[in-house]
């Protein structure tokens, strides 16, 4: 089979070389027999699906980085061991990207060049192991992280547009080497099923915009206003969680609500502290070892604040920015302590923001106690009850009579027979869509939705009219002025049509351009065909 006109013989070997890890000498009899079989065409098309199965990863885990520090804090309860897995995911599913893609590049242009795709042993293997890793990768995120299915699909709606685009792409300069494989090939029936199939999925490409539903598809003047933020557990990345030193930083974000969670001592004072255990964010190994392990409510309070709850910040380095601290900060975070509710309010009222809060743990047989105590504190500290937000569900009625004023924020939806209407809700990001925010906002309902720390989603929810959002990444959201990405709908339609009209004349000028380079090299062939034949007669004879 003669070379196509532009690709030289060295491209052609060095191609071979990568991918079958054969050499082309200029000896034809060293080519002999190296035709590209149906099953070479079975391991393309599997490393064209591991290709794509690998892409579909990619994006699952660009997504889920907006959730990954829930991640290592699942892995540090479970196995007591820091580290930012995030990391370890980007760099695992760059490699198996890379690896798959450099494949199929080489594959594709092996056949332009018109050279049998024989893939060596080695390549089948480690491609079996790349579509098992990503298997086992989607299978475990099914079976431990299932609601981050729901954030793919909230995802979509802000990638969507984007996608579509890309995808067509990808598909347009598919057309190249099927163009060149559909004219060498003498199988009609294989033509024509390839020639359908590829039809048939550039027309549902085409058409797909009609199913894209996007938020921030909208006029510049229906832009709702921009989500206020709430510091979750103030502002984590600048700061030891649940501390002052992150309040007051939430603060310097421009937070309205600094969220933190609740618990109460042994002896009746409530303090915040997310974990049921101290060992994530204190070094209650080193000064009580032998209790570490206990419900941090079985320590009392002169225990408590013998920790010290900073200095972990700096020797696990929960998050990037904690590099960029300054020296002062760095002094400031050794010196943190587990401050008590009244120490946080009293801040609060000071910096003249709300604070909101759930009381940990619901299942423990004092809760009730619990709640009296908190109730209690808050009361005698002063502030305004408008600036608290409670969150607890239980003795919710007994919080209502004792102190009226507390603003009551529900962690569900509306009921549809609600007796006293809902005034705010505080819910997952995954479980509100963007028609039931709308509604919310029409009917006066403040919604929260938590844990929201990466640009684009911030975006989508903006557009979406969402009331606020909690997040970690306080100091990255102050910063946005305005979504990410805002279209009209006519300015999306016209990129629509030109993309498709772009994609389809290219596909055209590919199939006319190869056919006319495959009508030149007939002639060629039919004489090297012809010339082979007389030779073989005169050996033979």
């Amino acid at each position: 089979m003669a070379d196509p006109p532009g690709c030289c013989h060295p491209c052609a070997t060095c191609l071979l070389c990568l991918y079958s890890c054969q050499w082309i000498t200029t000896k034809k009899e060293k080519r002999k027999g190296l035709r590209t079989t149906k099953c070479d065409c079975s391991w393309f098309l599997f490393l064209f699906c591991v290709f794509l199965f690998t892409l579909v990863w990619l994006y699952f885990a660009i997504i889920i980085l907006n959730d990954f520090h829930n991640f290592n804090e699942f892995i540090f309860r479970q196995r007591k061991l820091w580290l930012d897995w995030s990391l370890v995911l980007l760099i695992a599913t760059a490699v198996l990207i890379t690896y798959s893609a450099v494949l199929l590049v080489l594959a594709l242009c092996l056949q332009l060049c018109g050279q049998p795709l024989k893939l060596h042993w080695l390549h089948k293997a480690l491609l079996i192991l790349t579509a098992l890793v990503v298997a086992a990768a989607f299978t475990g995120l099914g079976i431990k992280w299932a609601e981050e299915w729901r954030s793919a699909r909230v995802s979509l709606q802000a990638t969507g547009p984007f996608l579509h685009i890309g995808i067509v792409g990808g598909m347009t300069l598919l057309a190249w080497p099927l163009a060149s494989f559909i004219y060498r090939t003498r199988n009609t029936g294989l033509k024509v099923f390839l020639l359908l199939m590829y039809s048939a999925v550039m027309i549902a490409l085409y058409l797909a915009p009609l199913g894209i539903n996007s938020p921030c598809i909208m006029e510049e003047n229906q832009l709702p206003p921009k989500p206020a933020l709430v510091g979750h557990r103030g502002a984590p990345m600048l700061a030891p969680e649940n501390t002052l030193m992150s309040l007051y930083k939430a603060v310097g974000c421009d937070v309205q609500v600094f969220e933190t969670d609740v618990m109460v001592s042994a002896d009746g004072i409530p303090f915040l502290m997310h974990d049921e255990e101290l060992d994530r964010t204190t070094n209650v190994q080193a000064v009580f070892p032998k209790r570490a392990a206990l419900n941090c409510t079985a320590f009392n309070w002169t225990d408590l604040q013998q920790l010290d709850a900073g200095s972990w910040f700096l020797e696990r380095k929960p998050f990037p920015t904690v590099q960029s601290l300054s020296e002062d900060d760095r002094y400031q975070v050794t010196i943190q302590k587990i401050p008590s509710l009244a120490e946080a309010l009293e801040a609060a009222k000071e910096s003249n923001i709300s604070i909101m809060f759930d009381l940990r743990p619901e299942n423990h047989s004092d809760y009730q106690s619990f709640v009296n105590a908190t109730l209690e504190v808050i009361l005698e500290s002063g502030i305004p009850l408008q600036q608290v937000l409670w969150l607890p569900d239980g003795f919710r009625e007994q919080v209502k009579q004792q102190a009226p004023g507390i603003q009551q924020v529900y962690g569900r939806k509306r009921l549809p027979n609600e007796k006293e209407p809902l005034l705010y809700v505080n819910l997952p990001y995954q479980d509100m869509s963007s028609e039931e925010i709308r509604q919310y906002r029409q009917d006066n309902i403040s919604v929260n939705l938590y844990v929201v720390n990466q640009p684009w989603l911030f975006s989508l929810l903006w557009c979406s009219g969402v009331s606020s959002v909690t997040t970690n990444a306080c100091q990255v959201l102050k910063e946005m002025k305005h979504p990410i990405w805002l279209l009209p709908s006519s300015t999306y339609l016209m990129i629509w049509i030109v993309v498709d009209c772009a994609s389809f004349l290219v596909i055209l000028w590919a199939f006319f351009l190869l056919k006319k380079c495959s009508q030149r090299r007939r002639p060629v062939e039919s004489e090297t065909d012809v010339l082979l034949t007389k030779i073989n007669s005169l050996m033979q004879e």
